[in-house]
């Protein structure tokens, strides 16, 4: 009897999450959908209701909103212009369509959205199993940004699938420093230690432990 108690007890406690989940997306897209009526020619509301379409996965409606956004602001705004189109390269490429994420990552013009592009492209080619040219992609985006730990991740993880482990673990040494608690990138490194000649275990350890 315990135990179908503590079973139905835990039943009741997801589901009252999942409500509440439920409840504060609802208030949210109902926000994000007044926020377009009453804005109607600011971009951003469409950008944010894209944006947050995508979170739900809800990646069909996230489309249609972005394009229709893009007829209605392309041609009054770069800024705008280059927004969507980021935007909707993120509907893509979170749908698992790289190919058409790509194509508007490309796109992207704005230099504010140029080293979010490319790392975004990067990615994409990434996902595709392209990594000479995901590194041609992030060394563009990286040499925007020497520190950013993001950029360097995908460095490290592209040139170890290329074999490039010297390389690789240059990168991944940035990471470390920017993000001490990042496990992923202590394990990478282990595994470019390894490969290398070097002392791994410590890295392994900490990956481990994180």
């Amino acid at each position: 009897m315990n135990i179908q108690k503590n079973i139905k007890s835990q039943h009741d406690k997801v589901e009252k999450e999942r409500e509440l989940k439920q409840k504060q997306a609802d208030a949210t897209l109902h926000k994000l959908v007044n926020g377009i009526d009453e804005h109607p020619h600011d971009y951003r509301t469409y950008y944010e209701l894209g944006a947050f379409l995508v979170e739900l996965h809800n990646y069909t409606q996230a489309e249609e909103l972005i394009m229709k956004a893009l007829g209605l602001f392309a041609e009054r705004s770069k800024e705008a212009k280059n927004t969507l189109l980021y935007g909707l390269g993120n509907v893509y490429y979170s749908a698992g369509d790289f190919d058409k994420a790509i194509e508007q990552f490309s796109k992207v013009q704005d230099d504010k959205l140029k080293f979010d592009a490319y790392m975004m492209l990067a990615q994409s080619y990434m996902s595709k199993d392209d990594y000479k040219r995901a590194v041609v992609f992030a060394l563009t985006a990286q040499g925007m940004r020497k520190q950013n730990p993001d950029i360097n991740y995908i460095l490290g993880e592209s040139l170890i699938a290329l074999g490039s482990f010297e390389e690789a673990a240059g990168f991944l040494d940035v990471v470390i420093k920017a993000q001490p608690q990042n496990g992923k990138a202590y394990f990478e490194r282990g595994l470019t230690a390894m490969v290398n000649g070097e002392e791994f275990n410590d890295y392994f350890v900490k990956a481990k432990k994180i």
